[in-house]
């Protein structure tokens, strides 16, 4: 079903001591971001190129690849993805407008603390500045130029409450900045993708592990709370508790008072695959989480301990190369985050594959194709489906939203042809 309620799961082994925490379903593909807004509302960004509004869901359907980084103050939203775009939606407007498009992946978008302007880290290195105003209701945006002293990806930025910017980056740095130019007050030698600031500190979480707090000019080492589980890929911080959440590669949300400087909360979150996002609820007392399950979890922070990892059920893209056929295992490896099998809408970033034998390409109702799709005169056979993963999505079909993949071996891409023409047949 396309618009699934939020629901309860029972996570304990024993009944007689089972908790309920809240789950919120809907999301055709892993939860890559999350964001609450100062009036409790919940929004979420997945692989399936969807923003999703929750209690829902309301479905935000505007981008052409996975939605990676979406934040809201209540009487807006934006979002950044692996199109590269940032889009603006208003509750009163149909569509979104597009503010700008970056050179690279969008990883993080901040609002000033004034709300007149963001800032836009990109994987093309760059942070854009952008000045907000609205014209005849229509939101728009003011490029006020790019900041590029990073030497690689730009993973993260943040104001403080004074406006100052800070960001980090691939190139294991985090910055302050100062118009223009800025300086260095952290090099943590590997990759930084998360940071958080607030009042004299910076808290920050590496691909190696590390995760530290530093004083946000200086750079001094407040605490350290780097533990053997890395990356480090999710924080999020609730002010009037003082609670700092950390989310990393191995499934575990480290809840830390920074009151004290402690470590209140250890908790395997994920019984498979990271911790991607985290958001804390408005009053402090839930704790949001999404990660390779198209499930966002939501835990009572005072409760964390009594819970077993959620998630159940192997995501197919993940099962045992070995216990499948070479057709099955290169479906799951190659299409299967994307693509259903089953008759019928999906929420996945691709159309359902069902009947995919001598369909016209782009005719599916109720999918978004890309302009080069929709009214294609390629129809799905032995042929084509062999020329689009020998040739690639990219070379086969430029412009198109398949991401670039080829399967080179002849043998297996006729093993994958065999498997879609028995799974996707017409009954």
């Amino acid at each position: 079903m396309r618009h699934l309620l939020s629901s309860f799961f029972l996570c304990l082994a024993l009944p007689a001591a089972a908790q309920e925490f809240a789950t919120h379903k809907g999301h055709g593909g892993p939860i890559m971001t999350l964001d609450v807004s100062p009036d409790g509302a919940l929004a979420s960004g997945s692989f399936d190129n969807a923003v999703g509004l929750w209690p829902g869901p309301r479905w935000l359907d505007g981008h052409d690849a996975a939605v990676t980084t979406v934040t809201h103050n209540g009487a807006w939203i934006l979002s950044g993805g692996d199109d590269f775009r940032v889009l603006m939606w208003q509750p009163d407007q149909a569509a979104p407008v597009e503010l700008t498009r970056m050179k690279g992946k969008v990883s993080r978008i901040a609002i000033a603390p004034d709300q007149t302007g963001i800032a836009i880290a990109s994987w093309d290195g760059s942070i854009r500045m952008m000045s907000l105003f609205s014209k005849d209701a229509a939101p728009s945006a003011k490029i006020g130029g790019d900041l590029i002293d990073h030497r690689s990806n730009v993973t993260d930025v943040a104001y403080a409450d004074t406006g100052t910017l800070y960001s980090a980056s691939s190139d294991g740095t985090v910055r302050v900045w100062e118009g223009q130019s800025s300086r260095v007050i952290a090099d943590q030698g590997f990759g930084i993708n998360r940071i958080i600031v607030h009042d004299i500190w910076l808290a920050y979480g590496a691909v190696d592990g590390a995760t530290r707090v530093i004083d946000r000019e200086t750079g001094e080492e407040i605490a350290d709370f780097t533990l053997d589980r890395r990356p480090i890929l999710a924080m999020d911080f609730h002010a009037p508790s003082g609670q700092l959440a950390i989310g990393d590669g191995e499934g575990y949300i480290m809840m830390v008072d920074t009151e004290n400087w402690r470590i209140d909360r250890d908790f395997r979150a994920m019984r498979q695959g990271p911790v991607w996002a985290l958001a804390f609820s408005s009053d402090g007392t839930v704790i949001h989480a999404g990660g390779i399950d198209d499930v966002i979890y939501a835990w009572p922070v005072a409760l964390l301990d009594t819970y077993d990892p959620a998630g159940g059920e192997t995501r197919s893209f993940l099962r045992d190369a070995d216990t499948m056929p070479n057709g099955e295992r290169q479906f799951m490896r190659k299409c299967s985050i994307c693509h259903s099998l089953d008759d019928g809408p999906s929420r996945k970033a691709g159309p359902t594959l069902h009947g995919l034998f001598g369909r016209r390409a782009g005719v599916i109702e109720g999918y978004r194709y890309s302009s080069i799709l929709d009214g294609s005169d390629i129809v799905w056979n032995d042929d084509t489906i062999d020329a689009l993963f020998d040739e690639g999505p990219d070379h086969y079909i430029p412009g198109s939203k398949m991401p670039m993949q080829v399967i080179a071996a002849p043998q297996d891409r006729a093993d994958l042809i065999a498997f879609l023409r028995a799974a996707t047949m017409e009954e």
